[in-house]
């Protein structure tokens, strides 16, 4: 269970000194990001004389052989495909390297804490995590063994400025893919971490409840300055939502665009606070924004209630026209699959997608997405949920649930078959064999609303990662 802990000044046990003690932190995965979540830490681990390598592993494999030459592994879990992607390797070190330190940090370790521990993990941390590491590195040179239990750090931190140098090249990982065959080069920062918001659905909740710090403005113009120079010419701001302080958020791309005219960008914002700030739609366009990924979920208004989500379908739609009008492209992102789904409202799911000119605008991983209910969900306390869901798989790290038709069951698997593999063929092409599969098995396409109405969009800038979890 997820709770508040000591901090790692409370219990100690004093063991042997080591001296400068060999660091490493690891990222499994992060959506081809060059990932903030090593350069922060690194950062401040940097202050404290530590020897600190940064392995990614979405780019490079893991040099077994040098396992056994770390004190300190720290192993970033952001989210849930880079939590699965890390047990076996923890498993590795743990094997490999018995008197290693091992820490998990990232809003998925404290929600996997128990599991975390089973696989030797010693150190769970939360969201804050980076004076934390800092001060993990002080007890482990000192030789203290700090014993913590799953940290909900309630302090802000105050950032400092990311220490990229010992990451991968930014040419490595994902590139925007712009109409007409341009690919540009992506960097990726964070304005702020947390969220104000309790969508029921949504793992940054349980860590943060509530809660969001923002990042020093002069913090996050000095990591996009150390970016460009490393040949960005997009940024991705990685934000939960860009927009629970718009005024930050308007400060920092001001400043930015200031001093990177030609750069452009994209960000994640809640349809409920750009529903609410329709006059920033525009300046988002005017500023460089290439796109806006929003989580819309659902077309279904019953669905979005039971999420929490805090926007209606009409919500979405007036967005969706206002951003049209200035020319910003909407990227909506969805949980297609969920237990309120029905072969019928598949259908206008995806009636709906198409008569709103949305097919160029939505990954196809989109249309196969089905609710994780990992531990601690909030959506495990709603009956319709709790009825459905069997006991905690350590293997998938969820809690597994069966839809009460299989015929839905079996349409969401016939739809992620068609959607999970790269292809080239292009969104259309996958968005008609989808709707084709759909229909095979019953769930037929319907108009919510005349085509003629809205054109089609255009292909819209997106990212060459196309996951989203």
């Amino acid at each position: 269970m997820i709770g508040v802990a000591p901090t790692l000044e409370d219990v100690v046990s004093t063991s042997n000194t080591v001296e400068s003690p060999n660091v490493v932190l690891v990222s499994t995965y992060e959506m081809g990001r060059q990932p903030f979540g090593l350069a922060s830490p690194a950062a401040w681990l940097a202050g404290r004389g530590a020897n600190v390598e940064l392995w990614d592993l979405d780019v490079d494999d893991v040099d077994a052989n040098r396992l056994s030459e770390f004190d300190l592994f720290g192993f970033y879990l952001p989210m849930h495909t880079a939590t699965r992607l890390a047990v076996p390797i923890i498993e590795r070190v743990r094997a490999q390297n018995p008197e290693a330190h091992i820490a998990a940090f990232g809003i998925y370790a404290p929600l996997n804490g128990a599991y975390l521990r089973q696989l030797g993990v010693d150190t769970v941390l939360g969201g804050e995590f980076e004076e934390d590491l800092a001060a993990l590195y002080d007890h482990v040179r000192e030789g203290k063994t700090p014993v913590t239990d799953d940290p909900l750090r309630p302090n802000r931190l105050r950032l400092k400025i990311p220490d990229r140098s010992a990451l991968p090249a930014l040419g490595r990982y994902a590139k925007l893919q712009m109409p007409g065959g341009e690919t540009r080069t992506v960097g990726y920062t964070e304005a702020s971490r947390g969220c104000k918001h309790l969508c029921r659905h949504c793992p940054v909740v349980p860590v943060y409840q509530g809660r969001f710090n923002i990042v020093p403005p002069e913090v996050v113009l000095a990591d996009i300055a150390n970016q460009v120079a490393a040949g960005a010419e997009h940024i991705t701001f990685g934000d939960p939502d860009f927009f629970n302080g718009p005024a930050h958020a308007v400060r920092v791309v001001e400043a930015m665009k200031e001093a990177f005219p030609s750069l452009t960008y994209d960000a994640t914002i809640k349809v409920e606070h750009l529903a609410d700030r329709l006059d920033l739609i525009p300046w988002l366009a005017d500023t460089g924004c290439a796109f806006v990924t929003t989580a819309m979920e659902s077309f279904d208004d019953r669905v979005l209630e039971i999420l929490e989500k805090g926007h209606t379908v009409d919500d979405f739609v007036t967005v969706l026209d206002e951003s049209r009008r200035a020319g910003l492209p909407i990227a909506p992102t969805f949980v297609a699959f969920n237990p309120w789904t029905t072969l019928d409202n598949y259908g206008d799911f995806l009636g709906f997608i198409d008569d709103l000119g949305l097919v160029e605008g939505v990954a196809p991983i989109q249309y196969g997405i089905r609710l994780l209910l990992p531990e601690g969900s909030l959506l495990l306390e709603v009956p319709d949920v709790a009825d459905l869901v069997g006991p905690f798989d350590a293997g998938s790290l969820t809690y597994p649930w069966q839809h009460p038709d299989p015929d839905v069951d079996r349409l969401q698997e016939a739809v992620m078959s068609v959607v999970r593999h790269p292809h080239d063929e292009g969104r259309r092409v996958l968005f008609d064999r989808v709707r084709a599969v759909a229909a095979e098995l019953g769930a037929t396409t319907s108009s919510r609303r005349d085509a003629a109405e809205v054109p089609a969009l255009a292909t819209i800038p997106y990212m060459t990662e196309p996951w989203y979890c």
